[in-house]
C-alpha cells in the first residue's frame, strides 16, 4: 500500500526521468575510439581494455549556462535533457563533425539517495540507474534489519519548505511496483522500527533507568533491617 501522511504531501504519480542539471557531473566515453574525444592523462581520466577495445572516460561538470565543454565540439547545451536525450545528442554532433561512427555513453555520477533507519548498511548510495527500485536500494545496503518495520517505509523527497513523504509497504507487490517508489536523485529513505522492537526498547529504557531507584531502596530496607536489629 502507498499513502502520503497527508493529502497535500502526496506527490504526483508519474514515470521519473531525470533532467540534467547545471552543477551535475556527466562521465562520457565513446566506446568506439575514445582517443578521438579525449587524450587523458592518468591524473584525468581512466582507462581500460576489455576484449582488446580500449575505452577511456572522463568527467565534466555542467555549467551554470546549462552547457558541457566538449573537446572538438565546444560549449554543448544538455541542461533540461535526460541522460540518453544528452547521450544521443553528444553522439550525433560528434557524428556530423569529425567521427565516423560513434557510440556515446554519458553517465550522471553525482545522483544519490540516503537511507537511514534500520538497514544494515545507513549512508549515502549512488544512483547508477535511470531507473532505480526501492528494493534494488535496499538489497545493495545489505537488507533490513530484524528490527525493521517493512509495512512503514518512507521515502521523503522534495524541499525542506515542501517535502513529500510516500510510505511504502513491502508486503504490498502492488506497491513495490508503484512508479512513486521508483527512487529520485536526493531521496531520503528513512526504514522506522516495527511494534515489538519499539516496545522492547521502551522496556530498557525503562529499566535502565528504574534501576538506580532500585537499587537505593533496597540498600534503604538493608540499613533499615541492620538499624532495627
Amino acid at each position: 500500500m502507498i499513502s502520503a501522511d497527508t493529502a497535500a504531501l502526496k506527490p504526483e504519480v508519474t514515470a521519473y526521468q531525470y533532467h540534467i542539471k547545471s552543477q551535475d557531473i556527466l562521465e562520457i566515453r565513446n566506446l568506439q575510439n575514445s582517443k578521438n574525444i579525449v587524450d587523458l592523462t592518468p591524473a584525468q581520466g581512466a582507462v581500460s581494455s576489455q576484449g582488446g577495445a580500449t575505452t577511456q572516460s572522463e568527467t565534466y561538470q555542467v555549467e551554470e549556462d546549462g552547457t558541457v565543454a566538449l573537446t572538438g565540439l565546444g560549449h554543448v547545451a544538455v541542461v533540461g535533457l535526460t541522460r540518453y536525450e544528452a547521450q544521443k545528442k553528444i553522439e550525433e554532433l560528434y557524428r556530423k563533425t569529425f567521427l565516423k561512427q560513434p557510440i556515446i555513453a554519458l553517465k550522471i555520477v553525482n545522483l544519490k539517495v540516503t537511507i537511514l533507519g534500520e538497514i544494515r548498511s545507513q549512508g549515502n548510495f549512488q544512483l547508477t540507474k535511470d531507473k532505480t527500485t526501492l528494493i534494488e536500494l535496499i538489497g545493495e545496503a545489505g537488507g533490513l534489519t530484524e528490527k525493521a518495520n517493512e509495512k512503514n517505509i518512507k521515502i521523503i523527497r522534495g524541499s525542506e519548505q515542501n517535502p513529500h513523504v510516500t510510505v511504502i509497504d513491502l508486503n504490498d507487490i502492488g506497491a513495490i511496483n508503484d512508479p512513486a517508489a521508483l527512487l529520485q536523485s536526493g531521496d531520503i529513505i528513512y526504514i522506522s522500527q516495527n511494534k515489538r522492537a519499539t516496545r522492547t526498547d521502551n522496556l530498557q529504557n525503562f529499566s535502565s533507568l528504574i534501576q538506580p531507584a532500585l537499587i537505593l531502596f533496597n540498600t534503604a530496607l538493608i540499613i533499615l533491617t541492620l538499624v532495627r536489629k
